[in-house]
């Protein structure tokens, strides 16, 4: 599993970011079972969001993608995870910076 969240970029709320995950097994691309992306804001709120629900993207085969807006300052984390072939967890993590003008 490789997860790309974002380039290193100077990111302020409003800035909206596709975050990425590529899914192997044996070293090719391989759809999961299920897709799970959970992002939590700075303020502790978690959503999630499901490939079986719409609302995470297949872009290939093992490709699966979110765009996200980072409506928040602070530290956004976030977690995919997937079962059956493929099946794994990664997160990461993106720094939002404060806006001089908010």
């Amino acid at each position: 599993m490789a997860t790309k969240l974002v380039p290193a970029q100077r990111l302020y709320p409003g800035s909206q970011v596709q975050v990425t995950c590529d899914f192997y097994m044996n070293d090719a691309l391989t759809d999961p079972s299920t897709v799970t992306l959970k992002t939590m804001k700075p303020d502790g709120t978690i959503s999630t969001y499901t490939w079986a629900g719409g609302t995470v993207t297949r872009a290939a085969a093992g490709q699966f993608y979110r765009d996200v807006t980072l409506d928040a300052e602070g530290l956004w984390l976030f977690r995919w995870e997937s079962t059956g072939n493929a099946a794994g967890a990664d997160e990461g993590e993106i720094h939002v910076l404060r806006s001089a003008f908010a």
